[in-house]
């Protein structure tokens, strides 16, 4: 079925020092020009049609033998030349700021904790402040440098990521965002946000002599805001945050025109993190449980309920709800997902230590409530963001599975990468639904190299076009070799994406390659997938990234499988439930199919 697969090796530490080896870290190749074309090609194969292959057969023809290819190739490696990274900014741009979709639902991802054992107010709070508690003890490691080093096959990674998630904000544009981090000056942030009822409030972290808070003294400090913020603010000034880029960069310089709003605003922005101490949900079957706190985690769940409850620019947003519900939302821009999987393994692991000695019982002064002058018009950009939240929250179908016949220790045991053989799985569940391959997004790491964010496996390839008709074929057997050059920097999108904007900035005509029907196909990814693998029983969730598309991230934990499933309600043709069925009952044949065919390897 699947090749054994180098690429995807546990991640290992090493406690060093997290920048004794960023400098010697290497930069990312450009791949040879010759080489993605050819890469390019085949990865349309098994997804455009023949006269659409033929077509752009012939444009990458032209454009490497016009010149044009050559050119912009040598304007990338000086580019490369000069830069640490001739990609991430790029990427940066591209992929998060230059987007101006909302940031819930369609780039933002949520993580979905197992149900905690509290359900009054009392547990709700201790367990927020032992989690807080948790989070500035990974800060100290952030602040100190003392990161436990990273490897991937024995090469040190890049760890800089680790030092975006805390203290950073996206910051609205008319046109582009930008994010900010505020730990860079000559005086961090040692506050938190804390949000209750919608209102929001500055919780200091430190002591004067910069010791962090203990557990006992935190869950003070949240009581005290509890008591403050009983009622529900009528203004949920946090789902301005929700709107499309355009109208909240614009909504934005409207509410900061006002001083105190703009101090309020700032206080957020700056703030270490973010807690949201949310309403209890509905309750539901234990069975749609997962499914409903992966939903809450990336919206809120609407404006009845907790979406006013957050400030969505920010790049951490911790989760408690009120009936066990917790987890977390980050925004994308800063970081991957492995940083904040390690973030959350630390914390957790941090929170089942034993309680910490209490501490005597300094008064500690009351947070600050944060104030907003709210005008007619800011009332009105309220408003409009709460009926748009209303319609992302009914138009996002999730489904959250366990499944639980078997998890990564099956397929390693037949040496069998487990990443490659969700993969398969999904390619087979997407093809017996639809009867066609689609392009397909799977994320890989570039943290070998400098500054590396991420690159494109691209799954669907014409040897798993093969495996999914011989699996409808009982007759037929073949073998499939899944992509390892992803995270070694020999992937084509990066390289695509580097062509394309350098001929943008050089005010060239651009390629006709880039304006090619086949071009729209291979990028309208049906399935946009990701493994994040934690030591946390928990998921990753995230919205599709086109309208006729499913979200799939998952977890694969040692004897069952994690798997977070999304589409949208307003297209007809796709379906979370059903998918997420198609996806079980795929796993099972393969699972069939492996025990039939070999025995488990010695």
């Amino acid at each position: 079925i699947v090749n054994p697969c180098r690429l995807l090796r546990a991640v290992t530490q090493v406690p060093e020092r997290s920048f004794v080896y960023q400098e010697g870290l290497p930069k990312l190749p450009v791949p040879p020009l010759k080489q993605t074309c050819e890469r390019y090609l085949a990865s349309l194969e098994p997804i455009v049609s023949e006269e659409e292959l033929e077509d752009t057969r012939m444009l990458l023809q032209e454009f490497l033998k016009g010149g044009v290819g050559e050119r912009l190739q040598k304007g990338l490696e000086r580019r490369a030349r000069k830069t640490d990274n001739w990609v991430s900014e790029w990427w940066m741009q591209s992929a998060y700021l230059d987007c101006r979709m909302p940031l819930a639902v369609y780039t933002s991802t949520g993580v979905a904790l197992p149900r905690m054992h509290f359900e009054d107010r009392q547990g709700q709070l201790r367990f927020a402040a032992k989690l807080i508690a948790g989070v500035l003890d990974f800060k100290r490691m952030v602040d100190t440098e003392t990161l436990p080093v990273q490897y991937l096959n024995g090469k040190a990674l890049c760890m800089d990521q680790y030092y975006q998630i805390l203290s950073t904000c996206r910051i609205p544009g008319p046109k582009r965002d930008t994010v900010v981090h505020y730990s860079a000056g000559n005086s961090p942030p040692t506050h938190i946000t804390v949000v209750h009822n919608f209102q929001f409030f500055v919780l200091d972290v430190y002591n004067s002599d910069g010791t962090p808070l203990t557990i006992d003294q935190i869950t003070m400090q949240l009581e005290k805001i509890w008591n403050s913020s009983l009622q529900t603010n009528k203004e949920p000034i946090g789902i301005l945050t929700s709107q499309h880029r355009n109208t909240w960069g614009k909504a934005y310089n409207n509410l900061i025109k006002d001083r105190t709003n703009k101090e309020s605003v700032r206080a957020i922005q700056k703030s270490i993190f973010t807690v949201c101490l949310d309403a209890p949900m509905l309750r539901v079957s234990d069975e749609m449980y997962m499914s409903r706190v992966a939903a809450q985690m990336l919206h809120g769940g609407g404006t009845r309920w907790n979406s006013g409850n957050r400030w969505f620019d920010k790049t951490l947003q911790f989760i408690v709800g009120g009936d066990g519900t917790c987890g977390l939302v980050y925004e994308h821009a800063p970081t991957e997902g492995p940083p904040i999987v390690f973030l959350i393994d630390y914390v957790v692991k941090y929170m089942q230590r034993a309680e910490m000695v209490r501490s005597p019982m300094v008064p500690l002064a009351m947070p600050q409530k944060l104030r907003f002058n709210i005008t007619p018009e800011i009332k009105r950009d309220i408003e409009k963001a709460k009926q748009n939240m209303n319609i992302m929250v009914e138009d996002l179908d999730v489904k959250v599975i366990t499944f639980s016949h078997f998890g990564r220790n099956l397929p390693k045991q037949h040496g069998l990468s487990p990443d490659a053989f969700v993969q398969m799985a999904l390619q087979l569940a997407y093809f017996r639904i639809y009867g066609i391959c689609c392009a397909t997004y799977e994320s890989a790491t570039l943290r070998m190299f400098k500054y590396g964010r991420t690159e494109t496996i691209r799954s669907t390839t014409v040897d798993s076009l093969k495996f999914v008709q011989a699996m409808q074929d009982s007759s037929k057997q073949v073998w499939i070799d899944k992509p390892v050059r992803a995270i070694h920097g020999q992937a084509i999108d990066r390289h695509l994406l580097g062509l394309k904007m350098l001929s943008i900035e050089d005010l060239t005509s651009m390629p006709e390659l880039f304006m090619d029907t086949s071009y729209a196909v291979a990028h309208h990814f049906h399935l946009y997938t990701s493994q994040v693998g934690s030591k946390t029983d928990c998921v990753m969730c995230f919205g599709p990234t086109v309208p006729d598309g499913y979200g799939v991230c998952y977890n694969p934990m040692a004897e069952h499988i994690n798997i977070a499933i999304t589409a949208f309600n307003s297209c007809e043709d796709t379906n979370a439930a059903n998918f997420a069925q198609a996806v079980k009952t795929a796993l099972l044949d393969m699972r069939a199919l492996l025990t039939e065919t070999a025995g488990p390897r010695q």
